[in-house]
């Protein structure tokens, strides 16, 4: 048996963060398929793909249209719906973008609890922002997340509003930063084997087997 346990440097805001996680988890099944005995954990850590963004949010196509050029923005954001929609994501492009600290802050949170709770707080700000068009910044809508991923709503709030979880995120950004993590989804299983971007399976599965060659 052999246990992995994936560290992911991640933004709330990165469309190939979203898809990373499915195919990531696409292989986890694959594998266990023919190691059933075999056991993943994921470990959530923070990025900030634009640090300049406002709080509160703007509308996201505006601020993309500044910063890629319109005609850039409309070809990314159709070749990530045909990705997406393979990966089972439906991602729509309106609403609002900003800065994502408290959304770090909220999957700190739910890292206090348990790897599943951050994993599912991950998921629900996902799905929130690139699903339903809600805006991050917002925090009615990541106790909303939270809420929805096991979390006390009280509790979220108490959070949000008293900074915590604020030293950790930006300790944690500043950790990706001195290992020279650059681009994100950044995935490094068992504290070694690296994975950069939205690889598909086959490079999740290569490094499992390398893992279990490194065993015997």
């Amino acid at each position: 048996m052999t246990h992995f346990n994936i560290d992911i440097v991640s933004d709330t805001v990165c469309p190939w963060c979203y898809v990373g996680k499915k195919r990531l988890e696409r292989a986890i099944a694959t594998h266990q398929q023919a190691h059933p005995a075999d056991t993943f954990s994921t470990t959530w850590y923070p990025f900030y793909l634009d640090p300049t963004a406002p709080t509160p949010g703007e509308d996201k196509q505006a601020r993309y249209a500044r910063r890629f050029g319109a005609e850039r923005t409309a070809l990314m954001q159709q070749r990530l719906a045909q990705i997406g929609a393979a990966e089972g994501i439906y991602f729509k492009f309106g609403g609002r973008t900003g800065n994502t600290r408290d959304s770090h802050r909220l999957v700190q949170l739910g890292k206090t609890k348990s790897p599943a709770i951050q994993t599912r707080v991950v998921e629900e700000l996902f799905a929130a922002y690139f699903e339903n068009e809600k805006d991050i910044t917002d925090r009615a809508v990541l106790k909303e997340a939270g809420v929805a991923a096991g979390l006390e709503g009280r509790e979220v709030e108490e959070w949000l509003k008293g900074g915590k979880g604020g030293k950790e995120v930006d300790e944690e950004v500043e950790g990706a930063r001195r290992k020279f993590i650059s681009g994100v989804p950044n995935f490094t299983v068992n504290g070694k084997y690296e994975v950069g971007g939205a690889e598909d399976p086959a490079a999740f599965l290569e490094v499992f087997e390398e893992v279990k060659r490194a065993e015997r």
